[in-house]
């Protein structure tokens, strides 16, 4: 979503901030801005559009070493340079940045801003009036600053500068990610680590309702009390390297390439000195002894829960439900009596997902938050972590952390499941080596995967996905990956579905992608497809090597029945990433989607 940046030094504030900016495009926006103080004031630049539109728009010879700037993605009001941020005081003294969502602005407006022209749709422009309107009413800007987060009800990172002030960034976090980096003469501010990597490594995490006041020589964190709070900075441990592209032309088809490293660096990091999978013993006994498990997630996520909960079921023998964070927020089942939350979020910041683990938290009931990034929001206030270890993903359509997501979910299982004496013994990491080489295999297959995307998808409107128990669960993500990136209307569904109200929607000529890699439903599959195709609908069968039949579109490489969605996702992540790049379409930064989703 959104993404924020600050600096306060000694170099040019500006070159910092929209290279910061540059770095947070991933996340997805829909307008940018930047806003610098020196000694004639604070300059405001906003465009609507890439970054690239207000790199132009900047004035090369403003000096300044204090600002802030803003990636936006429109929650309040349309994407427009009206509503881009930073969004300003009447009297033009205070200058503010803001990611989230406030939920009673409305009710601010109303009750503190009667007479007040506001010049945007914003949420965020209530903020930075009320802090000028206390301030009016004599409070120090530090005071005012504070008893206006008071007022504030949703999710909150904020920037602010004060024209009389320009020395100084005052900074708050409210459910939304931020992070203030640390330098030798200056210090930072970042929505994520990477933005501001360029100038240090040294990052302080803020928690929820803290306040902070920034200069170039000090950072002071405080409640809304304004009782300080001592905490120590964290290394940063990314490699520059990671988020750039080298010399692919987009960071999708990148992060595709990486997933047997990843594959293998899971491996190593989760094998003990013996050669032995491992994890924390806790965690073992929390999955072993809970008497139900839930899954909760979202999207891409979503879908390597539900390869997770087979896994977990057939090998651990513990049963599992997966369900959707956004509607378990607001519809919780009837749980069972000991159970255990797994939450499962490449960024750990999904704000749906987190939703669930404050209501599970109040609950007292135990959560396991499987993550792409250590310190973030899901992964702090769960009771346990096991980390990806998938490096940055920068584009929008996960590829690397889904398969990431699945292989720990696979660990977790077999090690519960040896823990328990529940599963007869498997070579878990000799099977997921096997993994590793097919994966890289169908990543030098790319040509073979982009005839099919030209053969199947150059100018249709629609696609179908088709398998059977774990088929179906892959077909869910490759749909996902298709209309995601694409732009065509796919979904996925079961096979054996389709006879019960969607072979309807089968025209001459739709596309079914259909998956085969599990001998027990192998026949049935086929006679699925048989039937689209009975109906005018073009097949693609994708099958395992030893189950495929005469007139199968590609044939995987043989690997362990249980572990096929970890190979069988890459053909569909690639035929994705060839449609959408034969349509057009702007791979890494799809419309209208963002990378984490930090608002309900």
């Amino acid at each position: 979503m959104c993404g924020i940046v600050g600096y306060i030094g000694e170099l040019d504030a500006k070159e910092i901030l929209l290279k910061g900016l540059e770095k947070l495009e991933y996340r997805g926006y829909d307008s940018a801005g930047i806003a610098v103080a020196n000694e004639d004031g604070v300059h405001v630049y906003k465009e609507k559009g890439r970054i690239a539109n207000l790199r132009e728009a900047v004035n090369a010879d403003t000096k300044a070493k204090t600002g802030i700037g803003h990636t936006r993605w429109a929650t309040h009001g349309v994407p427009s340079k009206k509503n881009a941020h930073p969004h300003q005081s009447t009297t033009e003294r205070f200058t503010l940045v803001h990611n989230g969502v406030i939920e009673n602005y409305e009710q601010l407006i109303r009750e503190h801003l009667q007479g007040v022209e506001l010049k945007s749709d914003t949420d965020t422009e209530v903020i930075v009036q009320i802090v000028e309107s206390f301030v009016n009413n004599g409070y120090t800007v530090q005071d005012a600053f504070r008893q206006t987060l008071k007022l504030l009800k949703g999710s909150y990172a904020i920037a602010l500068l004060d024209n009389e002030t320009p020395e100084t960034i005052f900074v708050a976090k409210n459910k939304s990610p931020l992070l203030v980096g640390l330098g030798e003469g200056f210090n930072v501010v970042a929505s994520d680590a990477m933005a501001m990597l360029q100038v240090t490594d040294q990052f302080v995490e803020l928690m929820d309702k803290e306040m902070v006041v920034v200069n170039r020589h000090q950072v002071t964190i405080m409640d809304l009390d304004g009782i300080i709070v001592e905490r120590a900075p964290y290394t940063a441990e990314l490699d520059a390297s990671d988020i750039e592209k080298g010399t692919y032309p987009h960071f999708m088809l990148k992060e595709i390439d990486e997933q047997p490293v990843v594959l293998r660096r899971i491996i190593q990091e989760y094998q003990n000195d013996q050669g032995d999978l491992i994890i924390d013993s806790n965690i073992a006994d929390a999955v072993g002894t809970a008497d139900r498990i839930y899954i909760v997630a979202c999207g891409t996520s979503y879908h390597a829960g539900l390869v997770g909960k087979h896994f977990i079921e057939k090998w651990a023998q513990v049963p599992v439900e997966v369900h959707v964070a956004s509607e378990f927020s607001y519809n919780m089942p009837l749980l069972s009596k000991n159970p255990l939350f797994i939450f499962i979020s490449q960024s750990g910041e999904t704000a749906d997902s987190r939703a669930v683990l404050v209501q599970v938290k109040r609950l007292g009931h135990r959560a396991l938050t499987i993550t792409n990034v250590p310190g973030s929001t899901l992964s702090r206030e769960a009771d346990y972590t096991l980390l990806l270890h998938a490096g940055p993903e920068i584009a929008v359509a996960s590829t690397k952390a889904y398969t990431a997501q699945i292989a720990v979910l696979a660990i977790l299982a077999s090690v519960t499941a040896e823990q328990n004496g529940a599963m007869a013994s498997t070579n878990l990491i000799k099977e997921l080596g096997i993994v590793a080489n097919a994966m890289e295999e169908l990543c030098d297959k790319k040509e073979e995967f982009e005839q099919i995307a030209k053969e199947y998808l150059s100018t249709t409107r629609n696609c179908f996905f088709i398998g059977r128990t774990i088929d179906y669960y892959v077909g869910l993500e490759g749909a996902l990956k298709l209309k995601e990136i694409s732009y065509i209307q796919a979904e996925g569904f079961a096979g054996g579905e389709l006879k019960h109200g969607t072979i309807a929607l089968i025209e001459n000529g739709t596309p079914v992608i259909a998956l085969a890699t599990q001998e027990h439903v192998n026949l049935s599959i086929r006679g699925n497809v048989k039937e689209v195709a009975a109906r005018g609908a073009n097949p693609c069968i994708i099958s395992s090597a030893g189950l495929n039949h005469e007139g199968d579109r590609f044939v995987l490489p043989a690997v362990d029945s249980d572990l096929t969605p970890l190979v069988s996702v890459i053909p569909l992540q690639l035929i994705s990433y060839y449609a959408a790049l034969h349509r057009g379409c702007d791979v890494d930064k799809p419309r209208n989607l963002a990378k984490s989703v930090t608002v309900e």
